[in-house]
């Protein structure tokens, strides 16, 4: 990320999904990327972290999801600004791409938390080519994200930590709802733990490893 050029961004929006979960919207200026893509955020003091953008890869802006941790050294400066404030951005880069094989066959997603960033921008700008199933898992209901958009989509919800109108427990408790098809690809992020189980299941169900893709996300 250190050799990546950086632009300088104005915030437009912070809209708060919940008191540790904000989608930061930026200027886009000339940014081109693919849903998956990441840029580095850089505070004054020249800490950065990577997140996923959000947005469409045809809207106007640039949107992220984005967890505020206690004591994070970049999430914390984040949830500080307000609109007209600048950010130093890196160039996207990244190696998940959700949207790779989506004219072979519809593909599977797995997110959890803030990793539902790269599907919104899949399902933002590919709408000719949906998922065949989307799975999100949250730790409360509050923190669920992007309903009216998800609602679209064939998807299964799970909230952990707290009883609500979706499935108590984890997404890898909903894995016998999951398509199994060799030729298809599925796409993981989130948790470690959450991607690490269902990368075994799938692989014992014999999909080729080739076709499991994984980003973990980390916060701070």
């Amino acid at each position: 990320m250190n050799n990546l050029p950086l632009t300088r961004h104005k915030v437009l929006d912070i809209h708060r999904w919940s008191d540790t979960l904000l989608e930061l919207s930026l200027e886009r200026k000339e940014v081109t990327f693919e849903p998956g893509d990441c840029l580095a955020m850089y505070t004054p003091s020249g800490t950065s972290r990577p997140y996923s953008i959000s947005s469409g890869i045809d809207e106007e802006v640039l949107r992220f999801l984005i967890r505020v941790m206690p004591g994070g050294e970049v999430s914390a400066q984040l949830a500080a600004l307000i609109p007209h404030d600048t950010l130093e951005l890196s160039s996207p880069f990244g190696w998940f791409r959700p949207g790779a094989h989506r004219a072979e066959n519809a593909p599977i997603f797995f997110a959890t938390g803030t990793g539902l960033s790269p599907f919104v921008s899949y399902l933002q700008s590919y709408s000719d080519h949906p998922p065949e199933m989307l799975f999100y898992g949250a730790r409360f209901e509050h923190e669920l994200m992007h309903l009216p958009l998800l609602s679209k989509h064939r998807t299964h919800i799970a909230v952990s930590r707290e009883k609500s109108p979706y499935h108590h427990g984890r997404i890898t408790d909903l894995l016998s709802h999951t398509p199994i098809d060799k030729t298809k690809h599925y796409y993981c992020c989130g948790m470690e733990s959450m991607i690490d189980e269902i990368t075994a299941w799938l692989v014992a169900k014999d999909i080729p490893l080739d076709h499991i893709h994984r980003e973990v996300f980390f916060h701070g």
